[in-house]
């Protein structure tokens, strides 16, 4: 097994993540590297990525170190401790903890097929292997777009919606498992496609999957009460070209801190959508906007 790493600095990581996960949707590793430096790794057997010395190139315009790594045998062992569950706790876990209307909701816990169930009866269980796509769950953008997720179930919204970009689907396969019903997962790879698929069979719910290009396509599928959008933010900029009317709910996650106030402007004065919170962990952050017309 090969390990292709490609360390660029962190004020360039977004443009570089953007090309990688076009090329690459299959597995994706992200590390930090000090302040000023990010580390992205694909992993391939050998043929299928290419052994090189340690070499500069261009994404871009961006300027980034390639190299790679013949792994050892005991890779894949690594590979899943890496994998860590995820346990996501509602901050409003009654009606009585929310404003009137609000509905009870369950925590998330993300894991692996390989690790263990929590244990607790008020936990949803979701498995993903992330083999497939990028990531379980463990990633602080997908992790902060699940919270709001909850934060959304625990007004009482359900209904339709569409996951933009869900890459093994972890967005698209907790709302089902959280009542919203029909959920449309989108994107771009069709490996993801596959992915979701397969990870929304294994946890037993039915998912409409399709192919979509946020960059050339309109939204057409325009009913959906919530959006999620696990994007990065030239890819949220898009969204909001591509949407030809507002939900009443959307959960933008995929940002850099100082990306937020730029693309909540942009719903907003495309949309009308109002930032009703936002969250951060780390160098990351995502949105919860709301239309006007969400009265909840």
């Amino acid at each position: 097994m090969i390990r292709l790493a490609i360390r660029v600095a962190r004020a360039d990581a977004e443009i570089v993540l953007a090309e990688l996960l076009d090329i690459a949707p299959t597995g994706l590793e992200e590390r930090d590297c000090g302040e000023e430096m990010v580390e992205y790794a694909i992993y391939g057997a050998s043929g299928e990525l290419p052994a090189l010395p340690a070499l500069r190139a261009t994404v871009g315009d961006a300027l980034v170190a390639l190299s790679t790594t013949d792994l050892p045998d005991d890779w894949s062992d690594r590979w899943r401790a890496f994998h860590q569950p995820v346990l996501i706790e509602p901050r409003r876990g009654t009606a009585t903890d929310g404003p009137p209307g609000a509905a009870s909701v369950p925590a998330l816990h993300v894991r692996a097929p390989w690790c263990d169930p929590c244990g607790r009866d008020d936990a949803l269980e979701l498995v993903i292997d992330p083999g497939q796509a990028f990531g379980t769950g463990a990633h602080a953008t997908t992790r902060l777009c699940l919270e709001l997720l909850l934060e959304v179930a625990a007004l009482g919204a359900r209904g339709e919606l569409i996951d933009v970009g869900t890459g093994s689907g972890v967005l698209a396969i907790a709302a089902h498992l959280l009542g919203f019903a029909p959920v449309l997962a989108l994107d771009n790879d069709q490996a993801s496609i596959e992915a979701t698929q397969s990870n929304a069979q294994v946890a037993g719910v039915a998912l409409d999957v399709s192919r979509y290009d946020v960059r050339s396509q309109k939204l057409e599928w325009a009913t959906a009460a919530v959006i999620t959008a696990n994007l990065v933010r030239p890819l949220l900029l898009d969204l909001a070209q591509a949407m030809p009317k507002a939900p009443l709910y959307l959960v933008a996650g995929g940002l850099l801190i100082d990306e937020v106030d730029e693309v909540a402007a942009v719903f907003a004065e495309r949309h009308g959508l109002a930032e009703r919170e936002r969250r951060q962990r780390g160098e990351w952050a995502a949105l919860w906007l709301s239309a006007p017309s969400a009265t909840a």
